[in-house]
């Protein structure tokens, strides 16, 4: 057989956005300068890509989760993901649940929250988190584990408990914390009702702490309590590479990737963020081209669109993507004479206008490389895209147009294994002749 040919996938996060006015009508991609992303679509093919369907709000940790071909009722959750990438410490009955500082302000018997993720000083921080780490009933325990600024990683432990239930950060201020309830479908399932009432108790304990601490003395606006969100625990998945015979690497700068791909049993390099959006992304690129060797499918991604889009800012967030077309161009020349398939894509939305967190439009996509189609698009943004050849990608198929990309798709109705595996070759068993 010839040698592989090895894919880079470049995640531009949260790239595509909507019209903005203050751009006159253009997204921030499609007012940035672009040539390095322009000439590879001119060279290569061009479409969208959604990773579930599109007008669907996506998170980055789950369009990740969907764009490597898996479903949706495979999801462990955000809580599980963040906890396996900051290298937490947790059973696998355990229930995991992102989690925040937050301030707000006691109404009718209620919390409404004022501000959720407050910046304290480091000392600041660390103190709450201590004031509120472990808690403990006859129900079970939580402990409450930071990982940076005023987040965390709320674990529950103890008897029966699902991941089916609610939140309680209601994300926008001026709304009241939610309580946990059993998820549609969970309503009378004894571990979501235990898991509720834990939880439930915890959140209570913490405000109770957190109102009598010191730090909150005359405070105006007390931190004064502890939100919750997407509850998660340790799934049964099958690998990305027993499910599309790829060895995977992920190059990012931020630990919810290594969480999702070492959910998936591949391997997960987190690196120091540079300043600068090009020098970042070209590092990683070189970074990615050393590893080529080792690896099928290496992931580099990029937060940087991301950032801009939520700061609501679409003339910095076009100087963003502008910058990283220059690391890309970099990058690309420690590439020059490998043999490789390069798609360029993003994760989902980041809307500079609007009040969504991400939003639901598809991503621009393309593909270049040895016998790649060549399409009438020249120019690498939402709308130019949408006209290109491969047309609308949704969710899994993407995988599969990479598979395709390296010559490694296998022959629908083939039998080379008892598990219908999209790759070839598969891991098969020979015939052996009798003596």
């Amino acid at each position: 057989m010839t040698a592989l040919r090895k894919c880079i996938l470049v995640l531009l996060d949260g790239l595509a956005d909507r019209a903005q006015v203050s751009l006159g009508g253009l997204t921030p991609l499609q007012a940035a300068a672009t040539p390095n992303l322009d000439r590879l679509a001119t060279e290569g093919v061009c479409g969208y890509f959604h990773a579930l369907s599109p007008g669907q709000a996506l998170s980055s940790e789950a369009a990740h989760f969907f764009m490597m071909g898996y479903a949706p009722e495979e999801f462990p959750g955000r809580g599980y993901l963040e906890a396996l990438g900051e290298e937490l410490a947790f059973g696998p009955d355990d229930i995991l649940l992102l989690a925040h500082l937050a301030r707000c302000r006691p109404q009718d018997g209620r919390l409404v929250l004022r501000e959720k993720k407050p910046l304290l000083p480091e000392g600041e921080a660390q103190e709450f988190f201590r004031a509120v780490h472990s808690y403990q009933s006859s129900e079970g325990s939580a402990r409450l584990e930071r990982t940076k600024g005023s987040s965390g990683v709320l674990i529950l432990s103890g008897g029966a408990l699902t991941a089916s239930i609610t939140d309680s950060d209601p994300m926008h201020p001026g709304l009241p914390l939610m309580e946990p309830l059993p998820w549609e479908g969970a309503e009378s399932d004894p571990a979501a009702l235990h898991c509720c009432s834990l939880l439930r108790a915890y959140l209570g304990w913490a405000h109770a702490r957190l109102a009598a601490h010191p730090r909150n003395a005359g405070a105006a606006a007390p931190v004064n309590a502890v939100i919750t969100q997407r509850a998660g625990r340790t799934p049964n998945i099958s690998t990305l590479q027993e499910r599309w015979g790829l060895k995977a690497l992920s190059i990012s700068s931020a630990p919810i990737y290594r969480g999702v791909f070492r959910a998936l049993g591949a391997q997960a390099e987190v690196v120091a963020e540079a300043t600068d959006p090009a020098q970042d992304l070209a590092a990683k690129l070189v970074l990615a081209g050393e590893r080529l060797d080792e690896f099928d499918l290496i992931h580099v991604h990029s937060k940087a669109p991301d950032e801009a889009g939520h700061k609501k800012d679409p003339g910095l967030k076009r100087r963003v993507i502008a910058a990283l077309d220059q690391g890309l161009g970099q990058g690309l020349e420690a590439l020059a004479g490998r043999d490789i398939l390069l798609v360029v894509t993003g994760d989902h939305a980041t809307a500079c206008s609007g009040d969504m967190v991400h939003s639901g439009e598809p991503s621009p996509l393309l593909l270049w490389g040895p016998g790649v189609w060549r399409d009438q698009a020249t120019t690498f943004d939402e709308t130019r895209c949408a006209q290109g050849a491969l047309g609308l990608l949704r969710g899994p198929e993407l995988m599969h147009t990479i598979l395709n990309g390296l010559d490694r798709g296998k022959l629908w109705g083939l039998r080379d294994n008892p598990r219908d595996l999209p790759y070839y070759p598969a891991a098969r068993r020979a015939l052996r002749l009798e003596d």
